[in-house]
């Protein structure tokens, strides 16, 4: 995959995501507007019901205690006569029938004690209706002669009870002087605040109080607060205004809200987050094959590079073996089928390498562990390289100052180990190399340090130095001979014996690796 195909794929992924995560949050923002919305409505519809029924209530109670005075004799103030008289025609049956309709409107005075004002009485109307229905023949009717109506109804209807509005109109008139607290109570407020609540499925704790105007009366609760309360008028006069509010705060209606979108918003959220798990893994794992491809690139132009010299050297050593000057020289010929064998040891090393890694890997390398001194490993593996160091004018020293050096380690490929690292400091050591090695016992361990003072490695490569096909990039990838496996096989190879194996280095002082080792009795 190309660079910038790659880099492509990525902003597409990222922006898909943060899309998805916007359209979620505005979504869960959108139905908690929407819920919020509903729940302002269902308590302003609420408290219209709480409004009406607490009107009602007074209303009804003060009628209730009207009423009996409407039914005594009462002391009648004044008397008014009002009369309709409705004539029709039966010209079927020859027949005049006149509707008389009577209405006597007494004016009471009431005592307005039960109503708590500052006037002694107060007027209603007792209204009394009659009506009557006579009959009359028009054969019978003769100028100006009365005729006795051939049929008369009468109806008489009381109505001691006053028309509703003509009742509201005066019940309200007088108890808008009443104070509050007298007209209704804390108690029946709250009752019908809980009912008409509970009706429109709100089932939360609220705080109420009923201010005239911006002055807070006797009827509230205690922890009433008015900044984020609901409000409505109460007790309505005949012009529909009021100086009263009744208002109703929710100390837990944001939980209510954030309650209500809880489920949806916990399910968005978990899915979203499987997806941003999902995405990262995603990436992670593209940047990961990504970076394991360019390795493995790097790693196949190195073990190129590694066979073509020995490669060429075996042709060429034996090129000049099949000339005929040469094959009667038998020191030559042994020395170029010296050469050809090196080189041929050389390729096998590598490829060596490379199964035991593989091996490694898979948990197939049977590695047999037994009791032995770790300075004689030491001692051996220096001398596999002594010859190579002495040749570029350098020098291993051994500071070999542990009294305990005993381990239970395979003696084969743990001399690999020590071998690799010496091997890195003298392939990285421009100059001769000088290479010291010091062993210490720290608790019950023994530490083994190789130092050198080669080119040394920065922090980031220091970093990733014991990871599989990884080298340090230079100008030239091939300027020292590798293939970015030695260390990791070392650090696999510690790891087995549980041991610990880390690296401290800087650039242009040289690196100093250290392993530690549990020891044995």
């Amino acid at each position: 995959m190309g660079k910038k195909l790659f880099v492509l794929l990525i902003v597409l992924m990222s922006l898909s995501l943060i899309g998805i995560i916007f359209v979620q949050s505005f979504f869960i923002n959108n139905s908690l507007e929407n819920e919020d919305k509903n729940f302002t409505l269902s308590v302003k519809r609420a408290l219209s019901f709480v409004s009406n029924s607490i009107e009602e209530m007074e209303l009804r109670d003060a009628f209730s205690k009207l009423q009996p005075h409407l039914n005594k004799d009462t002391k009648v103030d004044s008397v008014k006569i009002r009369q309709l008289f409705i004539t029709s025609e039966d010209d079927l049956n020859d027949l005049t029938i006149i509707n008389r309709n009577t209405v006597l409107e007494e004016r009471l005075k009431v005592p307005s004690l039960f109503f708590e004002i500052d006037a002694d009485s107060f007027n209603i109307s007792k209204l009394t209706n009659e009506r009557v229905k006579e009959v009359y023949s028009n054969s019978s009717l003769d100028g100006n002669t009365s005729i006795k109506p051939m049929q008369r109804l009468v109806e008489i209807s009381s109505m001691p009870i006053i028309e509703k509005q003509m009742y509201e109109d005066v019940i309200k008139e007088y108890l808008k002087d009443i104070p509050i607290y007298k007209r209704v109570t804390t108690k029946q407020v709250e009752a019908f605040l809980k009912r008409e609540l509970k009706d429109e499925g709100i089932d939360l704790n609220f705080e109420f109080a009923i201010y005239d105007d911006d002055l807070a009366t006797k009827v509230q609760t205690q922890n009433f607060e008015k900044e984020k309360a609901y409000g409505i008028p109460v007790f309505l006069d005949n012009n529909k205004e009021s100086n009263y509010n009744l208002w109703v705060d929710f100390p837990d209606r944001k939980k209510y809200l954030i309650s209500s979108v809880l489920k949806m918003g916990f399910l968005s959220i978990l899915f979203t987050s499987i997806i941003i798990i999902a995405y990262a893994s995603a990436i992670y794992q593209l940047i990961k094959q990504r970076q394991i491809s360019q390795i493995k690139t790097d790693f196949i132009n190195n073990m190129t590079h590694e066979f073509k010299t020995p490669i060429a050297t075996i042709n060429l050593a034996l090129d000049s073996i099949k000339n005929p000057k040469i094959i009667n020289d038998q020191e030559k010929v042994k020395r170029y089928l010296g050469m050809i064998k090196e080189e041929n040891k050389r390729m096998h090393a590598q490829v060596e390498n490379v199964l035991r890694i593989s091996k490694l890997e898979k948990n197939e390398l049977n590695i047999s562990k037994e009791h032995i001194e770790l300075h004689d490993l030491v001692e051996d593996a220096i001398t596999h390289v002594e010859l190579i160091v002495e040749d570029r004018k350098g020098y291993v020293k051994m500071h070999l100052n542990a009294a305990e050096s005993s381990v239970l380690a395979n003696e084969t490929h743990f001399t690999n180990v020590i071998v690799n690292i010496l091997d890195n400091a003298i392939k990285y050591s421009d100059d001769a190399p000088k290479i010291d090695v010091y062993t210490e016992n720290v608790g019950n361990n023994i530490i083994v340090k190789i130092a050198d003072q080669g080119n040394g490695m920065s922090k980031a490569v220091a970093k990733r130095v014991f990871e599989k096909f990884y080298r340090e990039h230079t100008g030239n990838v091939h300027n020292v001979k590798g293939h970015g496996l030695g260390l990791a096989y070392v650090k696999r190879i510690v790891e087995d014996h549980q041991g610990h194996i880390s690296v401290e280095s800087e650039k242009g002082k040289g690196s100093t690796f250290i392993i530690k080792m549990p020891l044995i009795s």
